[in-house]
């Protein structure tokens, strides 16, 4: 089975509400990462990659699948986030969770 191992990871949960009124709704979770090494021929090295919906995680083995088939190996130890998702994009984008938390505290004309 080819995998993807990879490094500074962080499992990122991803929260949505459908109003201002709502609470908080859990969506799911995904792997944010770099990668160290790829036998799937997707990802270069020290590439960023910002997997689909995980379906398993086992933290003590170091592996993670998700929702497309992937299979990720973690490298070291990682760290926990959470995001909105309406920032999901930004995710997808290559932005850390660190990074979008910034850009979610400046005045919204900061960056236009």
């Amino acid at each position: 089975m080819a995998t993807t191992t990879v490094y500074d990871w962080i499992i990122v949960s991803i929260y949505d509400r459908y109003d201002k009124n709502d609470d908080n709704t859990f969506v799911g979770k995904v792997l944010y990462g770099f990668v160290l090494d790829d036998q799937t021929y997707r990802f270069a090295p020290n590439d960023y990659v910002t997997t689909s919906l995980i379906e398993k995680c086992d933290l003590n083995r170091g592996i993670i699948e998700t929702h497309s088939g992937s299979v990720y190996v973690l490298q070291g130890t990682g760290t926990d986030a959470a995001i909105d998702f309406r920032d999901f994009e930004l995710l997808q984008m290559g932005y850390s969770p660190q990074q979008i938390s910034k850009f979610n505290l400046e005045p919204s004309s900061y960056y236009h």
